[in-house]
């Protein structure tokens, strides 16, 4: 089975204009998530809709390749992406372009979802660390999600799901296992075919979630854990956050 890991990068942001150039140490956060994405796959490419992250990504030596400046989602710019490349790949991976230290073995958990013939899209989720508090589990930036016994996506939600009707909030922390969504998505080439052509759906809408327009049109989601710490970069304290990450795995070295 052939994979692909591609990596939507867009240069505008409201909340972060020009992220993927951001320095992270030596390096863009860019060229970060390329090297890491490239430890676990042969085949790498940035897509994108801006001249500058496409010279720079061609710069240090990685694939790129030029996308439509219209689309609603990374899921699209990754559809048209491996159209654009004339890939065969049975599998896209697409890859955050602001985790900068998504790690290898986190793909490797994605890729392993499609040894079942029957998974047709994959993502992956991580037990909520309870240490971090109530607080931090109503932030509705943290996605939730709830799965079925054979680890299928039941429903996503910025909600705290589950609701615990028979404990005060003060003890749902105790008595329940919550589980937060990584937005590290896999889908079967033909499967990304179909679901980029789906109209928005009503759930999608509600919570702003595209996976949920999957779910309401009759797609599964199988959902892999990790116990990977990940550091998403949406606005300049996220990128100062990460920079003092890599300072102490640098100190660790």
């Amino acid at each position: 089975m052939k994979f692909i890991g591609i990596i939507p990068a867009r240069y505008a942001s409201s909340r972060f204009p020009g992220k993927p150039l951001s320095m992270i140490g030596e390096r863009t956060m860019i060229e970060r998530v390329y090297r890491q994405a490239s430890r676990e796959l042969d085949d790498v490419v940035v897509a994108t809709d801006d001249s500058r992250i496409f010279d720079a990504v061609t710069a240090f030596g990685g694939k790129a390749v030029m996308t439509s400046e219209s689309h609603r989602s990374g899921t699209d710019r990754c559809r048209e992406a491996y159209t654009n490349v004339g890939s065969d790949a049975d599998v896209v991976i697409n890859i955050q372009g602001d985790e900068p230290f998504i790690a290898p073995e986190q793909i490797a958990s994605l890729k392993a979802c499609f040894d079942n013939s029957g998974v047709a899209i994959a993502t992956l989720a991580r037990k909520f660390d309870k240490t971090k508090g109530f607080e931090a589990l109503f932030d509705p930036n943290l996605v939730k999600v709830i799965m079925d016994n054979d680890s299928n996506a039941v429903y996503f939600s910025r909600a705290i799901i589950p609701y615990v009707r028979n404990h005060p909030w003060q003890q749902w922390l105790d008595n329940v296992e919550f589980h937060t969504h990584v937005g590290l998505y896999a889908y079967r080439a033909e499967i990304l075919a179909e679901i980029t052509r789906l109209t928005q759906s009503s759930l999608e809408l509600s919570e702003s979630l595209e996976q949920l327009r999957w779910l309401q049109n009759g797609y599964k989601i199988r959902v892999a854990l990790t116990d990977r710490p990940t550091i998403g970069i949406d606005t300049p304290d996220d990128l100062k956050a990460a920079i003092d990450y890599l300072k102490t795995l640098d100190r660790n070295a």
